[in-house]
């Protein structure tokens, strides 16, 4: 994912090539010409875990890209060759180029943006407008401001077949009568009433799932609200990496490594498994006593997904909108105006008065 490789020159008239998400091909924003990708065909390629993490990768599984690290927010901008200084997209913080590379394993596919940035932008004023109470300057900034810039964002994703065994019980309901006594209406007067109880057993039991492309964010620059609002991500879609589409657009390096993604993956799989195990245990209650899952044939790959991003500085503060660069859907921070509350609940106290009154006047 070297930067070097991101700069396709124009047939016609020498500029750059850029993606363009409208036609899927090339595009030369100068002369307008077009020049289509070369799709590889196949299915993108799964990498074993245990070999990764055991003997590391094989060096053809690895390239250096140079980055520099937001002090600000923690994301890794990449920069191409002739870019010195830019902006933190995530954060607008200022950075200054890097000298440095990083070792990082190559992305096996991704998926290319879909909506351009002009969609992305529209998307974004959309969801802006219905910020009733956001303060208006923000609002304004934020639709008239400079254009959105598009990263492909670090995903990992996991397979594993797993098969677990566990121990526990199982509740079944029923109900006893009994007899009580309760006063009404100054007299002492015995009733029955229906007391619930549970009829536990102990039960055991094995089940198994494999799992497919378990998605785990690989960057800590965003906050995985924002990131698990753009789902669902059309993972069916993937293609197999080729730099021509990232040419126009940015990429941010992994700073979540691939055995921490495991980490969360596994985290992730136990919570299915639990599931699992208490539809298995069936009954009206189930009490999970011991799991114990055997994981075999864990694999991985490196993924880049579109994301459209602005960041904005209001009044001192960075406010931050994500647009997933296929479906549209829009996540950001909702800053709050404190007169447009005050006044919409100052207006609605005189609203709910006047309805008072006259219903006082006509009672």
């Amino acid at each position: 994912m070297g930067a070097e490789e991101h700069k396709f020159p124009c047939h016609t008239c020498g500029s750059d090539l850029g993606f363009d998400p409208d036609s899927g091909a090339l595009k030369c924003g100068h002369c307008g010409a077009t020049e289509a990708i070369k799709r590889s065909k196949g299915k993108l390629r799964e990498l074993d875990f245990e070999t990764a993490a055991r003997l590391g990768l094989d060096a053809s599984e690895s390239q250096d890209i140079r980055v520099s690290k937001c002090e600000n927010c923690g994301a890794t901008v990449e920069f191409s060759p002739d870019v010195h200084a830019t902006e933190c997209a995530f954060c607008a913080t200022p950075l200054v180029r890097d000298t440095g590379a990083q070792r990082q394993i190559k992305p096996a596919g991704l998926l290319p943006f879909a909506l351009s940035e002009k969609a992305a932008r529209a998307a974004m004023t959309k969801w802006l407008g219905r910020l009733w109470f956001a303060p208006n300057g923000l609002q304004e900034y934020a639709r008239k401001g400079r254009a959105m810039q598009g990263i492909y964002v670090p995903f990992w994703t996991y397979d594993a077949d797993t098969k677990s065994r566990y121990q526990g019980r199982r509740g079944t309901i029923y109900y006893e009568t009994r007899r009580v006594r309760v006063e009404v209406d100054g007299k002492m007067e015995t009733r029955q009433e229906q007391v619930q109880k549970i009829r536990w057993k102990n039960v055991s039991g094995r089940v198994a799932r494999f799992f497919d492309d378990v998605l785990i964010l690989g960057s800590k620059s965003l906050p995985k609200a924002y990131t698990d609002a753009l789902e669902p991500w059309d993972l069916d879609q993937l293609e197999i990496y080729t730099p021509e589409y990232l040419a126009g657009f940015r990429a941010e390096g992994y700073t979540v490594e691939l055995a921490d993604g495991y980490v969360e993956a596994r985290r992730y799989m136990d919570r299915v498994i639990a599931q699992d195990v208490r539809a298995d245990i069936g009954g009206d209650r189930q009490d999970v006593g011991h799991v114990e899952t055997d994981v075999r044939d864990v694999t991985f790959k490196h993924i880049l997904l579109p994301v459209w991003l602005a960041a904005y500085k209001y009044r001192g503060k960075t406010y931050r909108f994500v647009v997933n660069g296929r479906t549209g859907a829009v996540k950001g921070e909702r800053p709050w105006s404190w007169v447009k509350i005050t006044i919409a609940v100052l207006l609605g106290a005189i609203v709910a008065g006047i309805i008072g009154f006259f219903l006082a006047q006509n009672g």
